[in-house]
């Protein structure tokens, strides 16, 4: 396993790929990306699932910490994801950005927001996450 696996959809498993979650940017100290919601997202009701928020929450979290630690041989793993479905969505693009709140030495907080085209809040979580050794 590499200090830093390939986040991009191809390589990803079948799980994250339906979540649809594109990197457009990554590092240490921030992950952007974003997710062309759709039909494939859906409850029954028509309506983006909570768990395609809380999957990007936890995706973008995990990308930006293992960066952030991936020099030192580690990748961090999740302990807690905390995801608050703020308003409703159907379609369209939906922006992600997770950003450290802590970095240390075994461990990281990290906050992600999940905004509509309009700026406006859809999703926001943090994650807590463990860093451990590669191998």
């Amino acid at each position: 396993m590499s200090a830093f696996p390939d986040p991009s959809l191809t390589a990803a498993s079948a799980f994250v790929r339906g979540g649809g979650l594109v990197v457009d940017r990554m590092s240490g100290t921030e992950v952007v990306a974003h997710i062309e919601a759709g039909p494939d997202h859906h409850t029954p009701w028509g309506m983006v699932h909570g768990g395609v928020y809380a999957t990007a929450v936890e995706s973008a979290c995990s990308i930006g910490a293992s960066a952030a630690v991936g020099a030192q041989q580690q990748f961090a793993v999740g302990l807690s994801n905390h995801t608050d479905f703020i308003r409703a969505h159907r379609d369209g693009r939906l922006d992600v950005r997770a950003v450290p709140i802590h970095q240390g030495r075994t461990g990281q907080l990290w906050q992600c927001d999940i905004t509509r085209d309009d700026g406006k809040l859809v999703a926001q979580g943090r994650v807590r996450l463990q860093n451990v050794p590669l191998g």
